[in-house]
């Protein structure tokens, strides 16, 4: 039994029986009647409203998303109008000026960062001298290789020294159980981005989000890509739009060719090479060093012992020779004893 059938029933036996009793008895009875009955009509509307607020299923999301939009004004520094959907986006927001990653501490890819400066930043930043149908701001900038080369660390440094707030976009973020959801959230991802230009759409593994079309694929994701390709496109149009979309991933030939083609740049951060691994590893080294000083051996920092360990560390990644570097760094503490820690 539907809760409208059941309220319309209780009030119809409550109705015959205060007729019943309007009749017997006198004007003093029927205004307690009345009274009780007004009572009883504001409290089954409080009722109601609080049941309808429950039977939405987005409602604990809504609120979180209000509370995250507070958060995040908060943070950026700036009062937006934001629909509930790009408040769901806005978690995910990261303010320029709180990335602690800038190009110059990403070492061995001298030729890509500054293509990347001006590609990207420079466009970003000036947006006046990149208004013509020629000499204009890339929309698409793809960034493809191997796992731990720095991909995601060059998105964020393009971010922190363009000055642009970044939207990290995931595959959780976009996709929705309910009907119509996702493409209401790929929407917002673009309507917030034009709401907080100069802005960066970065979408880490893009190829997890935004693969090859299949026969078998759900209606949803298929619906999901169409949408994120229309509003791209529509964005690449419009000249005043501030926005670009930045992606990585390690499976660039699993991308969609609809996808590939509107990455009007696109970049292979590679493994590193010898030079570039001695690159890397002065970089880690003197920053530990500047964080924790005396502890390391300034002999290390030496161009002959940085290019030994460039040496010996062949198809090493970036990130890889961090995690040597950590390894390295852990050995004097593991061996202090628990007294000495105190």
């Amino acid at each position: 039994m539907s809760l409208s059938l059941a309220l319309y029933r209780y009030f119809s036996v409550y109705y015959k029986k205060m007729a019943q009793r309007r009749a017997a008895a006198g004007g003093k009875q029927v205004a307690v009647e009345l009274i009780y009955l007004g009572i009883s009509l504001v409290g089954s509307a409080f009722l109601m409203r609080w049941v309808l607020s429950h039977l939405d299923p987005e409602k604990a999301n809504k609120e979180q998303a209000k509370r995250r939009r507070q958060m995040v004004q908060r943070r950026l520094g700036i009062k937006l109008e934001t629909t509930p959907y790009e408040d769901i986006v806005a978690s995910e927001v990261v303010n320029p000026y709180e990335i602690d990653v800038t190009l110059s501490q990403i070492g061995g890819c001298e030729r890509i960062k500054q293509d990347l400066v001006n590609r990207v930043i420079l466009p970003l930043q000036k947006p006046h001298f990149y208004g013509g149908r020629l000499l204009r701001q890339v929309k698409g900038v793809l960034l493809y290789g191997p796992p731990g080369t720095g991909k995601t660390m060059l998105a964020k440094a393009l971010a922190k020294e363009s000055g642009a707030n970044f939207i990290c976009v995931k595959p959780s973020l976009l996709q929705s159980k309910w009907y119509g959801e996702t493409q209401k959230l790929v929407q917002a991802t673009f309507t917030l981005a034009y709401k907080l230009q100069p802005c960066i759409i970065f979408v880490d593994e893009v190829d997890a989000l935004l693969g090859m079309r299949k026969a078998q694929e759900h209606e949803a994701t298929t619906a999901l890509k169409t949408e994120f390709m229309q509003l791209w496109d529509g964005m690449a149009t419009r000249r005043a739009a501030n926005v670009c979309v930045l992606a990585a991933t390690n499976r660039p030939f699993d991308l969609d060719e609809a996808i590939l083609r509107r990455f009007g740049a696109q970049f292979e951060v590679g493994m590193p090479n010898q030079s570039a691994r001695k690159e890397i590893l002065r970089i880690i080294l003197k920053q530990h060093d500047r964080e924790m000083p005396h502890c390391v051996d300034p002999s290390l920092l030496q161009d002959n012992a940085l290019a030994r360990l460039a040496a010996k560390t062949e198809q090493f990644s970036g990130s890889d020779l961090y995690e040597l570097c950590a390894a390295a760094a852990s050995i004097p503490a593991n061996e202090l004893s628990q007294a000495e820690l105190r």
